[in-house]
Protein backbone atom coordinates (compact mmCIF):
# COMPACT_ATOMS: atom_id res chain seq x y z
CA UNK A 1 0.00 0.00 0.00
CA UNK A 2 2.70 2.47 0.71
CA UNK A 3 4.31 1.84 -2.55
CA UNK A 4 1.03 2.53 -4.64
CA UNK A 5 0.64 5.78 -2.23
CA UNK A 6 3.76 6.78 -3.43
CA UNK A 7 3.16 6.12 -6.80
CA UNK A 8 -0.18 8.04 -6.66
CA UNK A 9 1.52 10.99 -5.48
CA UNK A 10 4.15 10.47 -7.82
CA UNK A 11 1.30 10.79 -10.99
CA UNK A 12 -0.62 13.63 -9.08
CA UNK A 13 2.82 15.49 -9.57
CA UNK A 14 3.64 14.72 -13.22
CA UNK A 15 0.06 15.81 -13.83
CA UNK A 16 0.45 18.97 -12.68
CA UNK A 17 3.49 19.56 -14.50
CA UNK A 18 2.01 18.78 -17.47
CA UNK A 19 1.14 14.42 -18.22
CA UNK A 20 -2.00 14.92 -17.40
CA UNK A 21 -4.96 13.90 -20.25
CA UNK A 22 -7.12 17.22 -21.83
CA UNK A 23 -9.72 18.15 -19.89
CA UNK A 24 -13.16 16.93 -20.51
CA UNK A 25 -11.88 13.78 -22.05
CA UNK A 26 -13.17 10.38 -21.53
CA UNK A 27 -10.80 8.05 -19.03
CA UNK A 28 -10.22 4.79 -20.56
CA UNK A 29 -9.18 2.24 -18.01
CA UNK A 30 -8.19 -0.84 -19.48
CA UNK A 31 -8.18 -4.75 -17.49
CA UNK A 32 -6.34 -7.71 -18.60
CA UNK A 33 -4.29 -10.73 -16.97
CA UNK A 34 -1.44 -12.10 -18.43
CA UNK A 35 1.11 -14.91 -17.81
CA UNK A 36 4.73 -15.00 -16.52
CA UNK A 37 6.54 -17.82 -16.76
CA UNK A 38 8.56 -19.10 -14.04
CA UNK A 39 11.19 -20.55 -15.60
CA UNK A 40 12.98 -21.94 -12.50
CA UNK A 41 9.67 -23.96 -11.29
CA UNK A 42 10.60 -22.60 -7.72
CA UNK A 43 8.62 -19.62 -6.92
CA UNK A 44 5.87 -19.53 -4.47
CA UNK A 45 2.65 -19.35 -6.22
CA UNK A 46 3.72 -20.11 -9.65
CA UNK A 47 1.03 -22.93 -10.79
CA UNK A 48 -0.21 -24.55 -13.77
CA UNK A 49 -1.79 -22.26 -15.97
CA UNK A 50 -4.62 -22.05 -18.68
CA UNK A 51 -1.67 -22.49 -21.47
CA UNK A 52 -0.16 -25.35 -20.23
CA UNK A 53 2.82 -23.59 -18.64
CA UNK A 54 3.99 -23.00 -15.52
CA UNK A 55 4.00 -19.33 -13.37
CA UNK A 56 1.69 -16.86 -12.24
CA UNK A 57 -1.32 -14.95 -13.65
CA UNK A 58 -0.90 -11.00 -12.41
CA UNK A 59 -3.97 -8.93 -14.14
CA UNK A 60 -3.62 -5.11 -14.73
CA UNK A 61 -4.90 -2.03 -14.60
CA UNK A 62 -3.75 0.80 -17.47
CA UNK A 63 -4.97 4.06 -18.27
CA UNK A 64 -5.17 4.70 -22.27
CA UNK A 65 -3.28 7.44 -23.52
CA UNK A 66 -3.71 7.47 -27.08
CA UNK A 67 -2.05 10.51 -27.39
CA UNK A 68 1.23 8.98 -27.17
CA UNK A 69 0.10 5.37 -28.03
CA UNK A 70 0.65 4.79 -24.75
CA UNK A 71 -0.46 4.12 -21.19
CA UNK A 72 0.20 4.66 -17.31
CA UNK A 73 -0.20 1.54 -15.15
CA UNK A 74 -2.57 1.85 -12.54
CA UNK A 75 -2.95 -0.99 -10.73
CA UNK A 76 -1.82 -4.17 -10.87
CA UNK A 77 -2.48 -8.15 -8.67
CA UNK A 78 -0.35 -10.60 -8.33
CA UNK A 79 -2.00 -14.10 -8.77
CA UNK A 80 -0.73 -17.53 -8.90
CA UNK A 81 -0.69 -19.68 -12.24
CA UNK A 82 -4.28 -20.89 -12.18
CA UNK A 83 -6.13 -18.49 -11.14
CA UNK A 84 -9.20 -17.38 -12.99
CA UNK A 85 -9.39 -15.61 -16.10
CA UNK A 86 -13.14 -13.85 -15.08
CA UNK A 87 -13.05 -13.96 -10.83
CA UNK A 88 -15.26 -10.90 -10.56
CA UNK A 89 -13.05 -10.56 -7.19
CA UNK A 90 -9.60 -9.60 -8.95
CA UNK A 91 -11.62 -7.57 -11.27
CA UNK A 92 -13.04 -5.52 -8.40
CA UNK A 93 -9.77 -5.33 -6.74
CA UNK A 94 -7.26 -4.02 -9.55
CA UNK A 95 -10.29 -1.55 -10.29
CA UNK A 96 -10.05 -0.11 -6.79
CA UNK A 97 -6.89 0.17 -7.14
CA UNK A 98 -6.59 2.17 -10.56
CA UNK A 99 -9.05 4.66 -9.51
CA UNK A 100 -7.33 5.37 -6.33
CA UNK A 101 -4.12 5.68 -8.67
CA UNK A 102 -5.86 8.87 -10.05
CA UNK A 103 -5.18 12.13 -8.72
CA UNK A 104 -8.37 13.27 -6.40
CA UNK A 105 -9.64 16.01 -8.71
CA UNK A 106 -9.98 13.14 -11.19
CA UNK A 107 -11.21 10.38 -9.60
CA UNK A 108 -15.57 9.68 -10.10
CA UNK A 109 -17.80 10.70 -7.40
CA UNK A 110 -20.40 7.74 -7.48
CA UNK A 111 -22.65 10.16 -5.90
CA UNK A 112 -22.91 12.54 -8.62
CA UNK A 113 -21.92 10.27 -11.28
CA UNK A 114 -23.82 13.13 -13.46
CA UNK A 115 -21.70 15.66 -12.76
CA UNK A 116 -19.90 17.64 -15.57
CA UNK A 117 -17.52 18.94 -13.42
CA UNK A 118 -16.15 15.71 -12.58
CA UNK A 119 -14.23 13.39 -15.23
CA UNK A 120 -15.90 10.39 -17.30
CA UNK A 121 -14.31 6.99 -16.93
CA UNK A 122 -15.03 3.86 -18.79
CA UNK A 123 -13.70 0.52 -17.73
CA UNK A 124 -12.69 -1.85 -20.63
CA UNK A 125 -12.25 -5.68 -20.82
CA UNK A 126 -12.27 -8.24 -22.82
CA UNK A 127 -15.16 -11.23 -22.00
CA UNK A 128 -13.04 -12.69 -18.97
CA UNK A 129 -14.49 -9.10 -17.08
CA UNK A 130 -17.99 -9.82 -18.35
CA UNK A 131 -19.10 -10.69 -15.33
CA UNK A 132 -22.73 -9.52 -13.13
CA UNK A 133 -20.49 -8.82 -9.92
CA UNK A 134 -17.99 -6.55 -11.82
CA UNK A 135 -20.37 -4.92 -13.97
CA UNK A 136 -22.36 -3.78 -10.37
CA UNK A 137 -19.03 -2.30 -9.17
CA UNK A 138 -18.64 -0.19 -11.95
CA UNK A 139 -21.66 0.82 -11.81
CA UNK A 140 -20.99 1.59 -7.67
CA UNK A 141 -18.15 3.35 -8.39
CA UNK A 142 -19.74 5.58 -11.21
CA UNK A 143 -17.72 4.26 -14.02
CA UNK A 144 -19.26 3.17 -17.27
CA UNK A 145 -18.00 -0.19 -18.35
CA UNK A 146 -17.45 -1.92 -22.06
CA UNK A 147 -17.40 -5.64 -21.50
CA UNK A 148 -16.53 -8.05 -24.01
CA UNK A 149 -19.55 -10.49 -24.49
CA UNK A 150 -19.54 -14.40 -25.60
CA UNK A 151 -21.14 -14.72 -28.80
CA UNK A 152 -23.71 -17.67 -27.59
CA UNK A 153 -27.10 -18.91 -29.25
CA UNK A 154 -29.19 -15.67 -28.49
CA UNK A 155 -26.21 -13.50 -29.98
CA UNK A 156 -26.13 -15.82 -33.13
CA UNK A 157 -30.13 -15.77 -33.70
CA UNK A 158 -29.80 -11.85 -32.97
CA UNK A 159 -27.61 -11.66 -36.19
CA UNK A 160 -29.67 -13.65 -38.17
CA UNK A 161 -32.61 -11.47 -37.31
CA UNK A 162 -30.67 -8.44 -38.28
CA UNK A 163 -29.14 -9.79 -41.38
CA UNK A 164 -33.48 -9.88 -42.57
CA UNK A 165 -33.15 -6.00 -42.88
CA UNK A 166 -31.08 -3.29 -43.00
CA UNK A 167 -29.91 -3.22 -39.66
CA UNK A 168 -26.34 -3.31 -39.76
CA UNK A 169 -24.47 0.22 -40.55
CA UNK A 170 -20.48 0.68 -41.62
CA UNK A 171 -18.10 0.15 -39.02
CA UNK A 172 -15.51 3.19 -38.50
CA UNK A 173 -11.67 3.64 -38.20
CA UNK A 174 -9.77 5.52 -35.95
CA UNK A 175 -9.73 8.80 -38.31
CA UNK A 176 -13.91 8.29 -38.23
CA UNK A 177 -13.35 6.67 -41.81
CA UNK A 178 -15.39 3.75 -43.07
CA UNK A 179 -14.00 0.42 -42.23
CA UNK A 180 -13.78 -1.27 -45.22
CA UNK A 181 -15.53 -5.21 -45.16
CA UNK A 182 -16.99 -4.46 -41.43
CA UNK A 183 -20.31 -3.52 -39.54
CA UNK A 184 -22.06 -3.05 -36.72
CA UNK A 185 -25.63 -3.12 -35.06
CA UNK A 186 -27.20 -2.80 -31.79
CA UNK A 187 -29.00 -6.13 -30.56
CA UNK A 188 -30.46 -4.49 -27.19
CA UNK A 189 -33.86 -5.30 -28.03
CA UNK A 190 -33.30 -9.04 -29.21
CA UNK A 191 -31.11 -10.34 -26.12
CA UNK A 192 -32.53 -10.36 -22.90
CA UNK A 193 -29.82 -7.76 -20.78
CA UNK A 194 -32.27 -7.91 -17.54
CA UNK A 195 -29.67 -9.58 -15.24
CA UNK A 196 -27.13 -6.64 -16.17
CA UNK A 197 -27.36 -2.71 -14.91
CA UNK A 198 -30.23 -1.04 -16.01
CA UNK A 199 -29.34 0.52 -18.63
CA UNK A 200 -27.06 -2.41 -20.50
CA UNK A 201 -26.87 -1.86 -24.37
CA UNK A 202 -25.37 -4.92 -26.32
CA UNK A 203 -23.45 -3.96 -29.77
CA UNK A 204 -21.95 -6.45 -32.27
CA UNK A 205 -19.66 -6.43 -34.81
CA UNK A 206 -18.98 -8.78 -38.48
CA UNK A 207 -16.67 -8.53 -40.48
CA UNK A 208 -14.94 -10.56 -43.00
CA UNK A 209 -12.15 -12.41 -42.05
CA UNK A 210 -8.54 -11.59 -43.07
CA UNK A 211 -7.17 -13.77 -45.61
CA UNK A 212 -5.99 -17.10 -43.90
CA UNK A 213 -7.82 -16.95 -40.55
CA UNK A 214 -10.14 -19.61 -40.40
CA UNK A 215 -13.97 -19.04 -39.36
CA UNK A 216 -14.81 -20.27 -35.56
CA UNK A 217 -17.86 -22.30 -34.75
CA UNK A 218 -19.56 -18.78 -33.65
CA UNK A 219 -19.05 -17.10 -36.67
CA UNK A 220 -21.95 -17.13 -39.67
CA UNK A 221 -22.43 -16.32 -43.16
CA UNK A 222 -18.74 -16.16 -43.16
CA UNK A 223 -18.65 -13.29 -40.87
CA UNK A 224 -16.33 -13.49 -38.04
CA UNK A 225 -19.19 -12.15 -35.23
CA UNK A 226 -18.10 -10.43 -32.20
CA UNK A 227 -20.14 -8.42 -29.39
CA UNK A 228 -19.99 -6.33 -26.48
CA UNK A 229 -21.72 -4.95 -23.51
CA UNK A 230 -21.52 -1.35 -22.47
CA UNK A 231 -23.73 1.13 -20.43
CA UNK A 232 -22.88 4.07 -21.98
CA UNK A 233 -26.49 6.14 -23.23
CA UNK A 234 -26.99 7.14 -26.59
CA UNK A 235 -25.90 10.87 -28.26
CA UNK A 236 -22.37 10.49 -25.46
CA UNK A 237 -20.08 9.38 -28.33
CA UNK A 238 -19.29 10.57 -31.24
CA UNK A 239 -20.56 7.95 -34.20
CA UNK A 240 -23.18 6.40 -32.29
CA UNK A 241 -22.87 2.68 -32.29
CA UNK A 242 -19.99 2.28 -34.99
CA UNK A 243 -18.26 4.81 -32.23
CA UNK A 244 -18.96 2.78 -29.37
CA UNK A 245 -17.85 -0.44 -31.18
CA UNK A 246 -14.41 2.02 -32.13
CA UNK A 247 -14.31 2.77 -28.58
CA UNK A 248 -14.24 -1.01 -27.32
CA UNK A 249 -12.26 -2.16 -30.47
CA UNK A 250 -9.08 0.21 -29.12
CA UNK A 251 -8.97 -2.20 -25.89
CA UNK A 252 -6.27 -3.95 -28.06
CA UNK A 253 -4.43 -1.73 -27.10
CA UNK A 254 -3.80 -2.97 -23.93
CA UNK A 255 -1.49 -5.99 -25.08
CA UNK A 256 1.44 -2.88 -26.71
CA UNK A 257 0.95 -1.81 -22.77
CA UNK A 258 1.22 -5.51 -21.49
CA UNK A 259 3.99 -6.07 -23.62
CA UNK A 260 6.31 -2.98 -22.69
CA UNK A 261 5.97 -3.49 -19.06
CA UNK A 262 7.18 -6.63 -19.53
CA UNK A 263 10.18 -5.42 -21.32
CA UNK A 264 10.43 -3.14 -18.74
CA UNK A 265 11.13 -5.99 -16.07
CA UNK A 266 7.73 -8.12 -15.34
CA UNK A 267 9.22 -10.95 -18.15
CA UNK A 268 10.49 -12.37 -15.31
CA UNK A 269 10.32 -12.20 -11.31
CA UNK A 270 13.52 -12.36 -9.49
CA UNK A 271 12.42 -14.05 -5.87
CA UNK A 272 11.25 -16.82 -4.60
CA UNK A 273 9.25 -14.67 -2.10
CA UNK A 274 5.39 -14.73 -3.34
CA UNK A 275 4.85 -11.59 -2.02
CA UNK A 276 8.45 -10.40 -2.76
CA UNK A 277 7.68 -10.92 -6.27
CA UNK A 278 3.93 -8.80 -5.46
CA UNK A 279 6.50 -5.57 -4.99
CA UNK A 280 8.75 -6.22 -7.82
CA UNK A 281 5.33 -5.69 -9.77
CA UNK A 282 4.60 -2.61 -7.96
CA UNK A 283 8.55 -1.35 -8.59
CA UNK A 284 7.81 -2.79 -12.51
CA UNK A 285 4.31 -0.62 -12.80
CA UNK A 286 6.08 2.79 -11.48
CA UNK A 287 9.06 2.14 -13.80
CA UNK A 288 6.85 1.88 -16.73
CA UNK A 289 4.89 5.22 -15.25
CA UNK A 290 8.26 7.00 -15.65
CA UNK A 291 8.52 6.31 -19.22
CA UNK A 292 4.91 7.49 -19.85
CA UNK A 293 5.75 10.90 -18.14
CA UNK A 294 8.94 11.29 -19.59
CA UNK A 295 7.06 11.27 -23.21
CA UNK A 296 4.14 13.34 -21.76
CA UNK A 297 6.24 15.95 -20.15
CA UNK A 298 9.53 15.92 -21.85
CA UNK A 299 7.47 15.93 -25.71
CA UNK A 300 4.70 17.55 -25.14
CA UNK A 301 5.60 19.69 -27.94
CA UNK A 302 6.92 16.77 -30.21
CA UNK A 303 4.44 14.79 -30.34
CA UNK A 304 6.06 12.58 -33.12
CA UNK A 305 8.75 12.26 -31.16
CA UNK A 306 6.24 11.16 -27.95
CA UNK A 307 4.48 8.42 -29.79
Amino acid sequence: PAVRAARAAARAAAWDAGAAPADQDWLHIDLDATLVIDHSDNKAGATPTWKKTFGHHPLLAFLDRPEIAGGEALGGLLRTGNAGANTASDHIIVLEQALAALPPAWQPDPDQPGDPDKPKVLVRCDTAGATHKFAEACRTAGVGFSFGYPVDVRVQDAVDTLNLGSCWYPAIDTRGGIRDGAWVAEATDLVNLESWPPGTRLILRKERPHPGAQLRFTDADGMRVTAFITDTPHGVVPGQVAGLELRHRQHARVEDRIRELKATGLRNLPCHSFWANAAWLEIVLAAADLVTWTRLIGFRNQPGLAR
